[in-house]
């Protein structure tokens, strides 16, 4: 450390106090009863201000800088602005002894001889505290929140913000040490607040806010006046008797003199964040210095030792940045570090530390010896067993115990000196002087070795790794590097200021100047980049600089030197370098180089590094190839140049080495068809499709479909354009292969069908089928695409198919509710089952949802499915004709039924009451067993009753209402039915007798209530009812004589035999009738009527039998039989046929050709007219068939 005057001014008056404005721009001095204002900056007196009558024994700048305080003897403080104006005045009692701001509040503590004073800007009075003593100085602590007042009492007193006492701290001399200067540290890095307290006792000491002492007093043999801070707190300036002022750690360790002056040394203070130092003298002299703190350190390879805080060392590894702290508590003047060795030098001493282990990454150091005595040396050098002084031209070599065994004496002044290395106790010394000359001195010999001598100054040496060369930095910034043997000059570099070599590669220095570092490798150009600071040494990758007082390790690739290498060919050097480190890019970049230029260890260790494993196995399989003898470097470097993309180079290189097919395949797995063409053999067709599909697959791989499938198609390969086509929805180029090939050619073509019905084109898809001939795969095609008719009509001309076509149609119509058809389209195909199963179930839907039309041509329907099944399968003949003939009754119960559910259950009825009497009336007598499901008995009843009731059939309705009574009767009609039973009481019990049904055989007035059910009571002939309004029609059946077929029947029947003429028994007579009348009257004189037609008289039989006697024809009653009389249900087979006699003609009836159901003439056409279709089995119309 050294102070360097800046500026000095002397004043007549003595000067007690100074104060920097926050900015360090200006200074506020105390002279006389005077202020004056300085320019820091070169030392200009700004202004004196006047204001004070007596001398200014204080003053003091708030933190913001807008305002500053001074005291005089007048017993007055004045307020002063940064503009250098008063602005306030307030007085104490006694003349002011010291001012102070509050760091954080700004308020002025201002203390005289009796008393202190707080004041601050929002309060109009001062608030004024009794002092048991004189106050000769305060402080504030950082925090604003403690005053400490410095006594003459030897008393320090802590005072809060209000002024009221905390802390009181008593010196031990009391009176006869006053506390003279006392001052807070002002780090915030401290964890406690400590005060720094000078006594006129003549000792330095530091104290908690507690009042706890830190550590014990320091003696300064001198009576301070004034003590205080750098900003941060590292260091303390106290001046006083001594006439000078001396420069102490915060720890109160002196470290030196910063100004001798001639009289005492009232003031000083430290320039705001600066080393800046202004001392205030008894003789009026003001002296501005800069505090200059040179750079103690030392370093060996890795391994860097620092000053800090002028008293501690630092030692830090710049590989793993370890750092370790060795507190000497005194000023450390040099230091030097070697190997595992450690030297401090002390004002008094020299400590030697040794490593406590010889592990590389080893902090720990340990005192090995102290040498106690004081030396003056301008260098210092350790070694492994001494130390080395350098004073100017003298070199002296001590051991650790501190004995001389040599020195050496130079003809000019030492510049330079550094430890080269060496055995213990013998190692060498490089050693550069004044005027030029190197030296290498060995500590165990008396006699100095001339490397060389140059013109100029050396300022600063290194030596390569193998001794053979020499840098020299000299004092022009030249960088001269010289073979040490030969003595030449090998190369100089301009703008360097140090100078080192690279301790793992001898053929690379570097050099820092000018702002820039420079990388030189063998004698290739300077690499240059930018960098601050000095290079102090170069290990590996790592450059270690030195930038005001930080080292630091720098990585640096050693790409350019590697370059410079490549580009001489020189890869075994290059790999040197690039092993002291580089990037990725460059190992790659290096071992393509090597790989090029066939050198094939080198590029395989840098393969190795950066794991290619694919350029690894191409090296070994290169070697392999060497060792079975191949010789052609054209043919490796082909390969290597193939391997890196460089594919022209390479097939120019397979040519030129006889190898053309190599150059063929390479072009051709990398689908670069075209140079691929040109080492084609001699037209080769095998090689040239080959060479087409490769080119077509490439194609396609990088999405070139169209391309792709004409050369498949080129290539013959149309498989594969089939699939790109269909893949890719391109019907168009489907259709041109599909007809293009031969039908021969099954597989293709039949890929191209499968296409078409993927991407919904049937019609090509069954062209392509028909060209194949696959007929199955074509009705199948019709069945997934629903072409119902071109499948039927297939299957028209190929029965085989049958099934294929009607049970997928089937399934179809079910699935889109179509079950009626469906169940048609079974019955077509055969599957009686699932015919049967598919009716059942809409039966009972039907059911279920009371729609009992449906159910009842369901049920029609089933019947003729049974019977066709009886038909088909003999087995099953009886089963199956039971069923026909349940299916057929229950047909007819919810036909009718249909028609009472629509009367109870809608609003509106459009049926005739004789209509609903006589269905009521029928279902009555057909349900004597169970009931089917749906059909209501109380809905029966019910509409039975009602209709009853309105004909006058009061004796049925008065049944048919007690029936009622045993019935659980929904509530929409108790009260009806209830109403109804009590009604009916009132009427006779009886019925109409128009109402009373006709046996048309016999001739017998049936009951309305039957127990026997639909058939006479008489002759046991069952009723035959009209399909609609169920009225019993005139007909009677008649069976066949043994022996007659029904062909034979039919025709006999067709024949009409003439009959003779007789007069009816009906005879016509007007006289005895009113005018206009008509009047028929049967003469009984006639002969019966059976006598004259054959059939009449078969309708006889025995009167009061239980049995039914049926009618039986011959072949004359069946000659004498109209053929439209008679109607005739033609069921197939195994049903035999049944034949009805009308015996009314003139009373048409109508018989449905499909369901052979009977209807009134009128009242079928009228049903067919509204419904266009047989109203029971839903025949149309227009349907010609049966």
């Amino acid at each position: 450390m050294r102070a360097v005057l800046t500026w000095r001014d002397k004043v007549e008056q003595c000067i007690y106090d100074l104060a920097f404005k926050p900015d360090g721009t200006q200074l506020i001095l105390a002279a006389g009863n005077r202020l004056l204002v300085y320019d820091t900056s070169d030392g200009t007196l700004l202004q004196p201000l006047k204001g004070h009558k007596d001398t200014v024994y204080c003053v003091a700048y708030a933190k913001d800088g807008k305002r500053f305080a001074s005291g005089s003897a007048d017993k007055s403080i004045i307020i002063w602005t940064s503009k250098l104006e008063g602005i306030l005045k307030y007085t104490h009692n006694d003349s002011i002894q010291c001012v102070s701001y509050n760091p954080v509040t700004h308020q002025l503590a201002s203390c005289s001889s009796s008393d202190f004073g707080l004041w601050s800007p929002e309060q109009k009075s001062v608030s004024k505290h009794k002092s048991s003593s004189k106050i000769t100085c305060c402080s504030w602590t950082n925090d604003g929140q403690y005053l400490a007042l410095g006594m003459s009492n030897g008393v320090i007193s802590i005072r809060n913000k209000n002024g009221e006492e905390k802390v009181k701290i008593e010196r031990p001399g009391g009176s006869l040490s006053p506390v003279w200067s006392i001052c807070w540290n002002p780090s915030r890095e401290e964890h406690n607040d400590i005060l720094a307290v000078a006594d006129w006792g003549q000792k330095l000491s530091f104290y908690q806010l507690s009042g706890k002492q830190i550590g014990k007093d320091r003696s300064l043999n001198f009576d301070p006046c004034c003590i205080s801070y750098f900003t941060k707190g590292e260091y303390i300036l106290v001046g006083g008797s001594d006439k000078q002022v001396s420069l102490f750690t915060k720890d109160g360790v002196r470290l030196g003199t910063v100004g001798e002056q001639n009289s005492w040394v009232w003031t000083c203070r430290v320039k705001p964040d600066s080393n800046y130092v202004v001392v205030g003298c008894q003789d009026g002299t003001i002296s501005f210095y800069q505090l200059i703190f040179s750079t103690v350190h030392g370093l060996y390879k890795d391994r860097y030792a620092y000053r800090d805080s002028m008293t501690d060392v630092i030692v830090q590894h710049l590989i793993t940045e370890q750092k370790v702290r060795i507190k000497c508590r005194e000023l450390v003047k040099k230091i030097a570090i070697y190997k595992n060795r450690l030297a401090i030098q002390l004002p008094e001493k020299i400590l030697i530390y040794e490593l406590y282990s010889d592990d590389s990454a080893d902090m720990h150091y340990r005192v090995k010896e102290k040498i106690v005595k004081k030396f003056e040396c301008n260098l210092l050098v350790v070694c492994a067993d001494h130390i080395i002084l350098c004073q100017e031209k003298r070199l002296q070599c001590l051991s650790f115990s501190g004995v001389k065994e040599r020195e050496w004496q130079m003809e000019s002044l030492i510049r330079y000196i550094k430890v080269i290395g060496g055995p213990a106790g013998r190692e060498g010394l490089l050693v550069g002087l004044k005027n030029g000359q190197i030296l290498k001195i060995f500590v165990d010999n008396l006699f100095a070795i001339v490397l060389l001598k140059q013109a100029t100054a050396v300022r600063c040496l290194d030596m390569s790794a193998s001794r053979n060369k020499l840098a020299v930095v000299d004092e022009n910034d030249t960088c001269l590097v010289y073979d040490i043997h030969t003595k030449e000059l090998l190369f100089q570099e301009p703008n360097a200021n140090s100078v080192a070599w690279n301790t793992q590669c001898e053929d690379m220095l570097c050099f820092s100047g000018g702002g820039y570092l420079n990388i030189k490798a063998s004698t290739f150009p300077v690499h240059q980049q930018k960098l601050q600071g000095f290079v102090v040494g170069y290990n590996g990758s790592k450059i270690f600089c030195l930038h005001v007082f930080s080292m630091s390790a720098v990585e640096v690739p050693q790409s350019a030197p590697m370059y410079q290498y490549l580009d001489r060919k020189m890869f075994r050097e290059a790999y040197q370098i690039a092993c002291l480190g580089v990037t990725d890019t460059d190992w790659r970049e290096l071992a393509m180089e090597a790989l090029e230029g066939l050198e094939f260890e080198t590029a395989k260790k840098a393969f190795t590094r950066v794991q290619d494993l694919r350029y690894l196995e191409l090296i070994n399989s290169i070697e392999d190839r060497k060792k079975r003898g191949e010789t052609d470097n054209d043919l490796f470097l082909a390969d290597v140049f193939s391997y890196q993309g460089k594919f022209h180079e390479a097939a120019k290189l397979y040519k030129r080495s006889g190898h053309e097919n190599l150059a063929l395949d390479m072009y051709t797995d990398l689908c670069m068809f075209e140079y691929a063409k040109d080492f084609l053999g001699s037209g080769d067709p095998k090689e040239t499709k080959m060479l087409i599909t490769k080119q077509a697959d490439w194609a396609r791989n990088i999405n070139e479909p169209k391309a792709a499938v004409e050369m498949y198609i080129s290539a013959g390969e149309h498989a594969k354009a089939i699939e790109i086509s269909g893949s890719h929805g391109w019907v168009d180029m489907l259709i041109d292969i599909a007809r293009k090939l031969d039908k021969a050619e099954r597989g293709p073509l039949l890929m191209c069908a499968q296409y078409f019905k993927k991407l919904d084109s049937p019609g090509y898809a069954a062209e392509t089928y028909l060209k194949v001939g696959d007929l199955k795969s074509l009705v199948q095609l019709y069945v997934d695409t629903k072409r119902w008719d071109e499948a039927f009509a297939l299957g028209e001309k190929h029965p085989e198919f049958k099934d294929d076509i009607y049970v997928p149609y089937a399934q179809w119509l079910a699935e889109n509710d179509r079950f009626e058809e469906a169940q048609k389209a079974f019955h077509k195909a055969g599957r009686q089952g699932e015919a049967v199963r598919v009716l059942e179930q809409l039966t009972h839907n039907a059911v279920v949802e009371s729609r009992f039309n449906d159910a009842a041509y369901y049920y029609w329907m089933l019947s003729m499915q049974c019977l066709d099944m009886a038909q088909a399968d003999p087995a099953q003949k009886d089963v199956m004709l039971d069923k026909f003939h349940h299916f057929q009754h229950l047909a007819e119960l919810y036909h009718g039924y249909q028609t009472i559910h629509r009367y109870t259950e809608e609003p509106f009825s459009f049926d005739l009451p004789e209509t609903l009497f006589n269905i009521s009336k029928f279902l009555l007598h057909s349900l004597t067993k169970a009931t089917p499901l749906g059909i209501s008995k109380v809905n029966t009843l019910f509409t039975l009753a009602k209709q009853s009731k309105a004909l006058g059939a009061y004796k049925l309705a008065r049944h048919a209402y007690d029936k009622l009574r045993g019935l659980q009767i929904p509530a929409r009609i108790q009260k009806s039915i209830e109403l109804g039973t009590l009604t009916i009481r009132s009427k006779p019990f009886h019925d109409s007798e128009e109402l009373v049904p006709l046996c048309y055989r016999c001739s017998t007035n049936n009951p309305l209530l039957n127990n026997l059910g639909n058939v006479c009571i008489n002759c046991r002939q069952p009723f035959i009812f009209s399909a609609s309004s169920y009225e019993v029609l005139h007909l009677v059946e008649f069976y066949l004589e043994e022996g007659i077929t029904d062909e034979e029947a039919v025709a006999l029947i067709d024949l009409e035999a003439p009959r003779h003429q007789r007069e009816s028994k009906w005879q016509e007579t007007t006289a005895q009738s009113p005018p206009g009348f008509q009047t028929l009257r049967l003469d009984e004189t006639m002969d019966s009527m059976g006598d004259d037609d054959p059939f009449t008289a078969k309708l006889s039989f025995e009167q009061g039998s239980s049995e039914f006697v049926p009618v039986v024809v011959n072949r004359s009653v069946l000659r004498s039989m109209s053929r439209r009389d008679v109607l005739i249900k033609r069921w197939p087979p195994p049903l035999q046929w049944q034949y009805f006699r009308s015996l009314l003609p003139d009373a048409s009836i109508t018989m449905c050709p499909s369901c052979f159901q009977m209807f009134h003439s009128e009242d079928y056409e009228l049903l067919v007219l509204q419904h266009a279709c047989c109203p029971y089995c839903r025949r149309r119309i227009d349907d010609t068939g049966p």
